[in-house]
């Protein structure tokens, strides 16, 4: 009779190389580096899992740029199925940071205060990773950019972003490519509706010769989609946590909130769904 081989894995990799630094995987993933980054200012145990969950938001924050990239690189050179694999990619960076929030979803407002003090005037509204995929989006505000006017590199970089193409301005101008009448124009202001765009993504959707950029439409709205359910489960989670009061950062906190919740990113392509 065959018996079956059970191998255990290999418990002996490399000795007497890079002494002190663990196993390759700990090496390769800079483990001692990253469980290294935790530095709680109080005591109060809800405070670890704050710090945590932002630190994994802020590296999902750069994946979702990265993927968004590649999409941006792929529609300059029309490849269309590599930039709808790259959003497909993306929104599943998205859902992981819609559902990020249940980390935080059960701190009660005592949990909460009792260590708010301790980061002062910090807020997730600073992160830089966070405005370049704002930008990105289309949200542009140059006025933003003095939070950086002392570290010029994260200056450069987003001024840089901000006078770029977005990832809607590179989807309009495989659109215009492709014979649609679209104006490909860059902004660094925030995107406003246009009625040709509407009319255009209308075409998409309507007109047998455009159909085949459908699927980049509805990669889009997957996309927009996740944004909005962002948006709303950080609303919820300050609703939750400390209610009305001022954000750290200054904002109005629950207003400032409920107004970016409520504003459609790509939005002629859900304006025109009211007609179709």
């Amino acid at each position: 009779m065959g018996h079956d081989t059970v191998e255990t894995p290999n418990l002996s990799f490399g000795r007497g190389q890079e002494p002190g630094r663990g196993t390759p995987y700990a090496r390769y993933a800079r483990l001692e580096e990253l469980h290294s980054l935790q530095h709680p200012r109080s005591k109060v145990p809800a405070e670890l899992s704050f710090i945590v969950t932002t630190q994994v938001m802020e590296l999902l924050f750069d994946l979702l740029r990265h993927e968004w990239t590649l999409a941006q690189q792929a529609l300059r050179e029309d490849d269309l199925p590599s930039a709808l694999a790259a959003l497909r990619r993306g929104t599943h960076v998205q859902d992981v940071l819609v559902e990020s929030w249940d980390l935080l979803a059960t701190m009660t407002p005592q949990e909460f205060n009792a260590f708010r003090s301790v980061f002062g005037e910090a807020s997730g509204f600073q992160s830089s990773a966070f405005l370049h995929l704002e930008f990105l989006l289309g949200n542009k505000n140059a006025a933003l950019l003095r939070m950086y006017d002392e570290v010029p590199e994260t200056l450069a970089e987003l001024t840089g972003v901000l006078h770029a193409p977005g990832l809607y301005d590179d989807a309009l101008a495989l659109l215009a490519r492709r014979g649609l009448p679209v104006r490909a124009e860059v902004s660094a202001q925030r995107y406003q509706p246009d009625p040709a765009v509407a009319d255009a993504w209308r075409r998409v959707y309507t007109d047998p010769e455009f159909a085949a950029l459908q699927p980049l439409g509805e990669a889009l709205l997957d996309v927009a989609e996740r944004v909005t359910r962002w948006r709303q489960r950080h609303l919820t989670a300050v609703k939750r946590t400390m209610g009305g009061k001022p954000g750290s950062g200054g904002s109005s906190g629950l207003s400032w909130l409920r107004k970016a919740a409520e504003q459609d990113v790509f939005p002629e392509l859900w304006t025109i769904r009211d007609e179709m």
